[in-house]
């Protein structure tokens, strides 16, 4: 078993990492943190958290190391999944990947990692980064009953509450879940926002009522603010946004489930990209709907094409 005084490792301090980990070393648990960008590392520094030399370095100095990282590309990188170090790097250790892939990368990342005797774990997260800030996101563990019940106390400082899914890849199907379900209420409340606002309705007194009545929601009064003033700063990212898109839509197939709302919003959000909104928040995705509105009515408006006399062609 881990020596209690060896520190809990944390790579990856994007968006959502770097609040997160801030919360861990803010509750005093020992921290050993690496980024490949060695500035991210400075509030963490500050903080008391040790900065590793490397990614192998976390793993040498770390049993359990939380990985909160873009991609599944990101993830094999760090852990040298198809080099040499691999299984030096995890075995014995417990890796958390708590980023969003897909679940079969999931599940073919713990059958490597139990192969050459680690442990594995998922605990993707639902919240972006104010409820990283906060220390308020919901997470999703899964994985076996021994390995999940050493990671679970470690959650608490980032997480208000931790549901366990029960065996991989079910927390990552559970994060894809609840990500379908935001996906289309956010884009739901945006086009709520355009059709009122075409209309020539107060969009603040839309955004009032929705929040005073049975649909509120932490989304809501996040995003319907952002909505009705353009604020597209980014929270989740339509970059992020698509790419859950895929995920879900890949999982769609791969079970045959059909997902026709989210067939709408993946369209819409490739729109709100083409249209140059990448880095922006998801409420940025009101642009496409406006889009489709005025392209709409330009059509409506345009002159109707006159029919063609070729002359050569008449007969009396």
């Amino acid at each position: 078993m881990s020596d209690a005084t060896r520190p809990i490792g944390f790579i990856g301090l994007g968006a959502m990492g770097e609040p997160m980990a801030l919360n861990l070393a803010k509750a005093g648990t020992p921290l050993l943190v690496w980024n490949r960008s060695l500035e991210k590392t400075a509030p963490l520094a500050a903080t008391g958290a040790q900065i590793a030399d490397s990614a192998a370095d976390v793993f040498a100095r770390a049993d359990i190391v939380f990985l909160m990282l873009v991609d599944g590309d990101a993830v094999d990188a760090v852990l040298d999944r198809h080099g040499p170090n691999f299984a030096s790097r995890v075995k014995d250790r417990i890796v958390v990947h708590m980023g969003t892939t897909s679940p079969s990368f999931s599940r073919g990342l713990e059958a490597d990692i139990r192969a050459v005797g680690g442990h594995y774990a998922e605990a993707p997260v639902s919240g972006s980064r104010k409820p990283a800030e906060a220390g308020q996101l919901v997470a999703m563990l899964a994985g076996d009953a021994d390995t999940t019940a050493r990671v679970h106390p470690v959650l608490a400082p980032m997480c208000r509450e931790t549901m366990l899914c029960g065996s991989v890849p079910n927390a990552l199907l559970m994060k894809l879940a609840v990500n379908l379900y935001l996906i289309s209420m956010v884009t739901g409340l945006a086009e709520a926002v355009h059709f009122a606002d075409r209309n020539g309705l107060d969009t603040a007194q839309l955004v009032a009522i929705l929040d005073a009545g049975p649909m509120a929601s932490d989304v809501s009064r996040v995003k319907g603010p952002k909505l009705i003033g353009r604020d597209f700063a980014v929270q989740a990212a339509i970059s992020n946004v698509l790419e859950n898109n895929r995920l879900i839509a890949e999982a769609s197939r791969d079970a045959g489930i059909a997902s026709p709302l989210l067939d709408v919003c993946h369209a819409l959000y490739r729109e709100t990209q083409a249209l140059g909104h990448g880095g922006a928040d998801m409420a940025a995705v009101l642009t496409a709907i406006e889009a489709r509105t005025d392209a709409h009515a330009r059509d409506v408006t345009r002159p109707a094409a006159q029919p063609h006399h070729d002359e050569s062609a008449q007969s009396i």
